[in-house]
């Protein structure tokens, strides 16, 4: 998977692009550290985004069903790793859904301050259910501070999955903008937000997730 780092005054823009379903690999994992290393030092607000047609389709399945226990557990440790970030990045986060997203693409989603969809014909949720799989603290949790209660259950018990319109309404997004609008609508915003003072900003993210981070960290750090 390509990862890409853009700048555009306070605000960086991080893009996932491996051309196809962008599924997330170890190496994915460490490539978007990196950047986000990089974003701490020398902007002020996040946007994060896939490619069109995709946000994030999950981690590689090819790991996450095949026979090496090991690799499958250090690909969600990666994971559940920079979902902990995520929630915790001292600046705005934005989240621009091109398109898919599912299961660790939903949960990062979950985990930014603002997740901004396009309309089209394309589905947000978790389907671990449905793989036999059990959901981990690290997804768990901002899961059930974003989506709304009435939807927890059909969202992760049954795996239900939503489009663009519905997922506002139960949750996994903010708001829905027209097509290829996405990005530059999480930029207007992220740009706004990086006027904020930054130090308050962080401090009172932290404080309000202080308890869900203690969670979430007691799992993945």
């Amino acid at each position: 998977m390509e990862i890409t780092l853009d700048k555009k005054g306070d605000v960086a823009l991080i893009k996932m692009d491996d051309g196809k379903r962008n599924a997330i690999t170890l190496q994915a994992v460490k490539d978007l550290n990196d950047a986000l290393d990089k974003v701490e030092i020398e902007s002020k607000a996040l946007v994060i985004a896939g490619r069109e047609g995709t946000f994030c389709s999950g981690f590689d399945l090819a790991v996450m069903m095949g026979d090496d226990n090991d690799k499958r557990m250090e690909l969600s440790r990666g994971g559940g790793r920079l979902t902990e970030r995520l929630y915790a990045f001292p600046m705005p986060v934005v989240a621009a859904c091109t398109g898919h997203g599912f299961t660790i693409g939903a949960i990062w989603m979950a985990a930014c301050d603002r997740r901004i969809g396009e309309q089209g014909d394309y589905l947000l949720g978790l389907n671990e259910t449905k793989l036999g799989m059990p959901l981990p603290d690290f997804a768990l949790v901002p899961l059930k501070e974003r989506i709304k209660p009435e939807y927890l259950f059909p969202a992760i018990l049954e795996a239900k999955l939503f489009g663009p319109e519905e997922a506002v309404t139960a949750g996994l997004l903010d708001e829905v903008v027209a097509p290829g609008e996405a990005i530059n609508r999480a930029s207007e915003l992220a740009a706004e937000w990086a006027q904020l003072p930054g130090h308050a900003y962080a401090a009172n993210k932290l404080g309000l997730r202080k308890q869900s981070l203690a969670i979430i960290r007691a799992e993945v750090l």
